[in-house]
């Protein structure tokens, strides 16, 4: 069904409904067209008194009015031989002062068709001896002709009403039924193969996925090179990766290499409320690409509706209708011919382990690749891709920057160089800086300013001794980092101050002596507060946290320690690109291993309290100068920071 027919009303049904609801208006208001003024008015008593008093010689009864005739004509005024009721039905306004009103004979200016001498009154509601009494009082009498135009009342209001409820039952039904067989229809969103202008070169930092994936391209151009020998391309690829790495951005540039037509949707937009819908858009979305063969397929977050089956926690409802979509989609992948219909499908994941393994076999998603963070050369060149869409100044180094970013994702290295031109901007420069780029990566790890929050003289005197803490200590035992700058100007939602140590280059192995440094360096802050003031605070509270966490790790996932051996207590699950780092829950273990491990992390924690405070301690002079000078500049950092650590001893 094309764009235009999906969305096209009956015009026949709209017509009616338009002409009927301005027949409808006409009705409601044209009565009112004709209105007698209130002052025109006299009562129904009166004409009653007339009446009995024998003044009366003629009435003519209308539908909402009454013309009568005097015996006696009205001083100035002529009897007329005949009178007629005005042809149009004349609705009376009522109000409380007056609820029932007639017309004078004083005002007969304003009506030319009433003869002169005649007085209009209005009929009460119901009157059942009206005409009785003017049988009696022998008073000529007779109803009015129906008006001319009678017809027309008689359209709006017989013919007109019906026809409302037609056309509205008409267009409400069928709005529905298009809206039913809207659920039925992917959601896919389709570009062609012009429309697609991201390519490989827009795309840096996955060299290896590139490389994987440049043979679909090659497939989808030259089909029949792969055929003549014999060869079966993947009917689809998976990529996983942590969140922000560029696996969307990937299979769009595929399908721009190709020039193919490009399916993209979401898995969770498979899933609705009626059972079965998430099944009836997947066909349709394989009718549509077979239709459009060459094309790619991607399907984003596959694991919405690709979840295991045999987790042991389905429950009824929502789940059925994961479980119908998923079942349609191995069907659907089953049922293609790659050499009839040149479809591949593509998905992505940062959840792959928890995928079903009827997706994983081979001839389904039979290739897996991995699109992981930038290493050092990759994230220099999406910083070169992204400085290319910004005014970047001459001085800028992107080469340190990439340096200073490990473990950022293409998502975060785009985020940070918008942020740089922001602050730009913002300062009313027309090019980013070094130095902005350098905000911009404190504000990613550290978070905003919050030169509102206000700390007294003694908090920050404890931020202060706290962050030279941590570098003086992490000056002795860099543990894989170098200390940057020293900050006690709060940022982020609970940082008092920070300390930024930034690594020297990627490392991809850390030993047990770089891990016991890092715990040493994060005790730091807290082993000055009590040197310098005799008791701590709550500020080591997230150091203390992480600290915990490495020696965990270090106990029951790395298997460094000697008491306990080379096991692994951690009950970690392989390729969760969610985890946020932290420790795993352990496996089954009986007291006395669970023991033993709390004994050994206790161990590593107060080795390395007890290595802080020893360096903390030989350089108490040293740590006093620099407290006092952070006091006063709040920021130290560059070549004067590392001036005044080179002066720290062990």
């Amino acid at each position: 069904m094309g764009m235009k027919d999906k969305f096209q009303f009956p015009r026949v049904g709209n017509l009616l409904l338009v002409l009927a609801g301005a027949s409808f208006l006409a009705y409601l208001f044209f009565p009112r067209s004709n209105n007698i003024p209130e002052r025109t008015l006299t009562p129904y008593s009166e004409f009653l008194e007339r009446v009995d008093k024998g003044e009366v010689s003629q009435v003519k009864i209308a539908n909402q009015l009454i013309l009568y005739q005097l015996k006696s004509p009205l001083e100035g005024l002529k009897a007329p031989d005949s009178f007629n009721i005005p042809e149009q039905p004349l609705s009376v306004t009522k109000n409380a002062q007056n609820p029932f009103h007639t017309y004078p004979e004083n005002n007969q200016s304003q009506y030319p068709s009433r003869p002169q001498g005649t007085i209009l009154a209005t009929i009460p509601i119901d009157d059942p001896n009206l005409a009785k009494t003017l049988q009696a009082r022998g008073v000529i009498f007779e109803a009015a002709p129906p008006p001319q135009n009678a017809w027309f009342s008689t359209l709006l209001a017989w013919v007109v009403p019906p026809l409302i409820l037609v056309a509205a039952m008409q267009y409400f039904l069928q709005d529905d039924s298009r809206r039913s067989l809207a659920f039925n229809k992917n959601l896919a969103k389709v570009y062609d193969g012009e429309s697609t202008r991201i390519t490989f070169s827009d795309v840096a930092g996955a060299e290896e996925a590139k490389t994987e994936l440049k043979e679909i391209v090659e497939f989808l151009k030259e089909p029949d090179r792969f055929n003549r020998i014999g060869a079966r391309i993947p009917k689809g690829v998976l990529l996983v990766g942590p969140p922000g790495t560029g696996k969307t951005l990937l299979a769009k540039a595929v399908a721009g290499e190709a020039e193919v037509t490009f399916f993209s949707i979401s898995a969770s937009e498979f899933v609705e409320l009626f059972v079965g819908t998430g099944a009836a858009r997947v066909r349709d979305l394989f009718k549509q690409a077979k239709e459009q063969a060459p094309c790619i397929i991607f399907i984003d977050e596959l694991d919405a509706i690709g979840k295991s089956r045999s987790s042991g926690n389905v429950a009824s409802g929502s789940s059925d209708e994961r479980e119908q979509t998923l079942n349609q989609l191995l069907t659907e992948m089953d049922g293609f011919n790659a050499k009839e219909s040149v479809i591949i499908l593509l998905a992505a994941t940062n959840r792959p382990e928890t995928l079903d393994q009827a997706l994983l076999r081979p001839g389904r998603f039979d290739r897996q690749v991995l699109v992981d963070r930038p290493d050092l050369a990759g994230r220099l060149a999406i910083l070169e891709i992204y400085a290319q869409k910004v005014q970047i100044g001459e001085n800028v180094d992107l080469k340190a920057i990439a340096t200073q970013t490990p473990g950022f994702a293409g998502a975060d290295l785009a985020n940070l160089v918008n942020e740089a031109a922001l602050l730009a901007a913002r300062n009313q420069r027309e090019q980013v800086l070094q130095s902005d780029i350098k905000e911009a990566i404190e504000r990613v790890i550290a978070g905003l300013e919050k030169k509102s929050r206000v700390l007294n003289e003694q908090e920050k005197k404890v931020v202060a001794y706290h962050e030279v803490g941590h570098a003086l200590v992490g000056a002795v035992m860099p543990g894989g980092g170098r200390v940057e700058k020293i900050s006690i100007v709060p940022r982020g939602l609970s940082a008092l101050g920070y300390t930024l140590r930034m690594p020297t280059e990627d490392r991809f192995l850390m030993s047990e002596k770089e891990f016991a440094e890092q715990i040493a360096t994060l005790l730091g802050g807290r082993v000055a507060e009590e040197i310098v003031f005799g008791s701590v605070t709550n500020g080591a509270s997230d150091d203390l946290q992480r600290a915990t966490d490495i020696a965990e790790k270090m106990v029951t996932l790395y298997g460094m320690s000697k008491v306990l051996g080379p096991l692994a207590y951690d009950k970690r699950q392989g390729n969760n690109f969610l985890s946020n780092g932290s420790s795993s829950p352990r496996r089954l273990v009986s007291e006395d291993t669970a023991k033993t491990i709390d004994d050994e992390v206790k161990q590593l924690i107060e080795k390395g309290y007890a290595q802080a405070r020893t360096i903390l301690t030989q350089n108490r002079e040293l740590l006093e100068i620099i407290t006092q000078k952070l006091l006063v500049t709040e920021v130290i950092e560059g070549e004067e920071l590392q001036m005044l650590l080179e002066k720290c001893k062990l």
